[in-house]
């Protein structure tokens, strides 16, 4: 009852919504209720849980977290240069954890599952494990 997601990134900050993917995981194990745990295996990317009807959240998101971690800061050390996806992944986190009732995943009307990227493009992964 785990499967493994992949998924393109395009830019280097951004939110991909993948509540329909977790949904179909759902249905697919035919969890009537319980949980799932969305999980992140990479150090520059997260998962979230945010509102998925007006966009301008996640551009709101992408660039109110640019203003707190800028790409470029003098004393960042990190030899790869992407500090400011390490601490964005750590203040989004790594994994969510979704009630499941009646088939359905739990969420607020307005509420959807992100994927995460701070350093992208790239080829990313993401689990889910119904509980």
């Amino acid at each position: 009852m785990l499967k493994k997601f992949t998924l393109k990134t395009g830019k280097r900050d951004e939110m991909i919504e993948v509540t329909e993917q977790v949904q179909d995981f759902v249905n697919e194990q035919g969890l009537h209720d319980g949980a799932v745990i969305v999980y992140c295996p990479h150090t520059t990317a997260g998962i979230t849980i945010n509102e998925n009807a007006d966009p301008d959240v996640k551009r709101d998101m992408i660039r109110r977290f640019d203003e707190v971690y800028p790409w470029h800061h003098n004393l960042d050390r990190h030899m790869e240069g992407n500090t400011a996806a390490h601490m964005k992944a750590s203040t989004v986190g790594a994994s969510q954890y979704v009630i499941v009732s009646d088939g359905r995943l739990l969420l607020g009307t307005w509420q959807g599952i992100y994927f995460c990227e701070f350093d992208g493009p790239r080829t990313r992964t993401f689990y889910v494990k119904a509980l």
